[in-house]
């Protein structure tokens, strides 16, 4: 069993690897929302199944990938070559892949992850961040928000999936100015509410550009904001020299 990515953009960024668990599965499920990118899977395999039917609003999302664990497990159990295909990196913000290959492990199948082109290797290349020059803090926005995070104001701070910020939930596809107002509240803790930020959304098509907004931070709650849209925060402050160590470095020398 393979859980494989084929990257953001249609068509450019898959890798042979992936291409070739595709082609070579008895059965393909497609954990993607896009019949686009189902067509074109199946242009490399003629049984490709959607993942899709399992969710519904109001259903936990919880519920719903236990659900599609469970279908790619009884194709795997029956002796069939099974290869999940997701978005992106079938490991970042995804807990099917991770699920399934501890669970198909754990019984003895053979499972593998290959890894895929993610929203975040397009945020670096779309937005010019090199996140080796001033660090990059990445965390998933509703959890940002539930627990006390040790934020670094110098350095890129990243947040993923603010469509849904403050969801408990995880039954909500979307949530609402209020919900949004209330993060801006905890990055005021750490950053100017006239602080630019940008909204960022990768092209999933090669006709597409990327979303790429820029805002104050108090503006943010009123923005129109989607599933795939993540909020970049770039540093507020210069980095602070370490005198002690900088110091103890130079006696070294």
């Amino acid at each position: 069993m393979a859980c494989v990515g084929i990257g953001i953009t249609l068509g450019s960024h898959i890798s042979p690897l992936a291409r070739s668990h595709i082609e070579e599965a008895d059965v393909v499920f497609a954990g993607m929302s896009d019949g686009i990118v189902e067509l074109w899977l199946k242009e490399m395999n003629q049984d490709v199944r959607s993942l899709q039917p399992y969710y519904r609003e109001g259903k936990s999302r919880l519920k719903t990938y236990r659900e599609m664990v469970a279908a790619i497990m009884a194709e795997v159990r029956a002796g069939k070559r099974v290869c999940a295909v997701f978005y992106g990196h079938p490991g970042v913000f995804a807990w099917v892949p991770h699920k399934a290959i501890e669970t198909a492990r754990g019984e003895g199948y053979s499972a593998r992850m290959e890894p895929g082109i993610s929203s975040e290797d397009c945020l670096y290349a779309d937005l010019g961040i090199d996140p080796g020059s001033r660090g990059c803090q990445h965390y998933e926005a509703s959890q940002f928000m539930l627990y006390r995070r040790c934020v670094d104001p110098s350095a890129w701070l990243i947040l993923w999936q603010i469509g849904v910020a403050g969801d408990k939930s995880l039954k909500r596809f979307s949530t609402g100015e209020a919900h949004r107002q209330i993060l801006v509240d905890v990055l005021a803790r750490h950053y100017p509410l006239n602080h630019e930020v940008v909204i960022y959304r990768a092209a999933t098509l090669p006709i597409q550009s990327p979303r790429i907004e820029r805002l104050v931070l108090k503006t943010l709650p009123q923005a129109d904001i989607g599933m795939a849209d993540t909020l970049a925060i770039p540093p507020a402050r210069p980095l602070e020299a370490d005198h002690e160590v900088r110091a103890r470095l130079a006696a070294l020398a």
